[in-house]
């Protein structure tokens, strides 16, 4: 994990080095469910933060130099329990929470259409920010406008299943995406992270319910992004997960 994170913190360093001031890089990160993504995304931003400064700052200035890159989680996105409550099928919108039709798509992509705008560093209100939803898993919903994406955020980040989901209205932000990297893992590897981690998550109540998700849910969801995103512009062969491994 540690040489996978050096080098595209290091890739994308460059790329930064390259994109106009007034401009965004947006990278999104894809990958079935356990395939790592979460934790990539989390490491590289870290990383991207650390390098740029060491790069291009002295060391008095890093001491107060705002990071370049942030993390955004697809997560935020989820339609919450009371509007999947609404449903016509409510249960089976429970059941299959984390398929592409319980998220806010649409919401989505008026978010990444709010990043590709050329950011200024105030406006009459004061500093011209774009906010995003993270997921509480002590809530088990959305919280809205919890991140903040500042003009000086250059870097975004963004992780989640549907990060490049080539399906309207999904694709128009997938389009958007200066880079799309997908982390590929088999589906056995994937099912059997997937069992461990609801179980020690408390997701599922037991082992059986969490078999039950990892099939029924999980790798649906898993298949059914394969088959439906935009082309990645980079592969990612998924490493040992090191929540599992703790």
């Amino acid at each position: 994990m540690e040489q996978i994170v050096s080098e595209l913190a290091q890739f994308l360093v460059v790329r930064l080095a390259e994109t106009q001031n007034n401009q965004r890089l947006l990278v999104g990160i894809s990958g079935v469910p356990a395939s790592g993504k979460s934790t990539l995304a989390q490491l590289l931003t870290e990383r991207v933060n650390q390098v740029w400064k060491e790069k291009y700052k002295s060391a008095s200035e890093i001491r107060r130099e705002p990071d370049i890159a942030i993390l955004v989680g697809l997560d935020g996105w989820h339609l919450t329990r009371a509007q999947l409550d609404a449903f016509p099928d409510a249960k089976l919108a429970h059941d299959r929470r984390g398929a592409h039709w319980t998220f806010d798509g649409q919401s989505y992509v008026d978010f990444v259409r709010q990043l590709r705008k050329v950011p200024s560093s105030t406006t009459s209100d004061g500093e011209d920010v774009v906010y995003a939803p993270s997921f509480s898993h002590e809530l088990k919903d959305p919280m809205p406008r919890a991140v903040i994406i500042r003009p000086h955020h250059k870097l975004v980040v963004i992780e989640g299943l549907y990060t490049f989901l080539g399906i309207p209205p999904w694709m128009e932000a997938a389009e958007m995406l200066d880079e799309r990297w997908w982390i590929d893992i088999g589906e056995d590897e994937a099912e059997k992270r997937l069992v461990l981690r609801h179980v020690k998550s408390g997701v599922a109540k037991d082992l059986a319910e969490a078999e039950w998700r990892a099939r029924e849910n999980d790798a649906p969801n898993g298949r059914f992004i394969k088959e439906n995103m935009l082309k990645p512009t980079r592969l990612i062969q998924s490493v040992e997960d090191p929540v599992l491994r703790r």
